[in-house]
């Protein structure tokens, strides 16, 4: 099928097209635009495949911009399925996690650290994980979506790891900064409890700052 890209938000990757033979408008997300092609702005004419959520709502499936709207469009064409600082972002939280398992392990050597906080870690990762593609995939059926603050407060609460992971398996919340921010912010506070946790555990440990 055929139509115009009428609603788009890019910060979010998803919109509307209005079909040319008329009808309701149809949900697309930017996933269903093939990986090279020019990233859709509003006004672009685009070819789709007609789609139903599971939940029987319309969507476009394999999208394509066929005529983009010029005087709309920015001069440079960005590639899918997100932009190359983004791509450099997922690079820098694999590193954090990577980090964080680095620190973990030597504050274990220093002192050991109780087991319940490693199935925290782990517990809370995984819930966070789920919470992610949940929330994504809300987002591309217009279902209930997971607030903002949850998310955080998942990551904040040792789930931060899984959310890392989350944000760059189903591209969701890499580009809105606003978000990204807060989140790193919540992730440094986890990092520098969990020190700090280890840390007062040596204290009880003879020869650790005895002269």
């Amino acid at each position: 099928m055929r139509g115009v890209l009428t609603n788009w938000n890019d910060e979010r990757g998803f919109g509307f097209v209005t079909p040319a033979v008329g009808g309701p408008d149809v949900f697309v997300h930017i996933s269903a635009f093939a990986s090279g092609g020019p990233r859709p702005v509003e006004g672009d004419e685009v070819d789709y495949l007609l789609e139903f959520s599971p939940e029987g709502k319309p969507r476009a499936g394999r999208a394509s911009v066929v005529s983009a709207d010029a005087a709309r469009r920015a001069p440079e064409p960005v590639s899918h399925p997100r932009l190359a600082p983004a791509r450099r972002a997922s690079r820098l939280g694999y590193l954090a996690v990577l980090g964080f398992i680095g620190i973990a392990f030597v504050m274990a050597l220093i002192h050991p650290i109780p087991y319940w906080v490693w199935i925290l870690y782990l517990g809370m990762s995984f819930a966070t994980f789920v919470a992610y593609a949940l929330d994504k995939r809300a987002a591309a059926t217009e279902g209930w979506r997971l607030s903002e603050g949850s998310l955080l407060a998942m990551g904040l609460a040792c789930g931060w790891p899984g959310g890392v992971i989350a944000q760059q398996v189903f591209r969701h919340k890499t580009i809105k900064m606003s978000f990204q921010v807060v989140f790193w912010v919540t992730v440094i506070v986890n990092v520098v409890a969990f020190v700090v946790f280890s840390w007062v555990g040596t204290l009880d440990q003879p020869g650790i700052l005895s002269p």
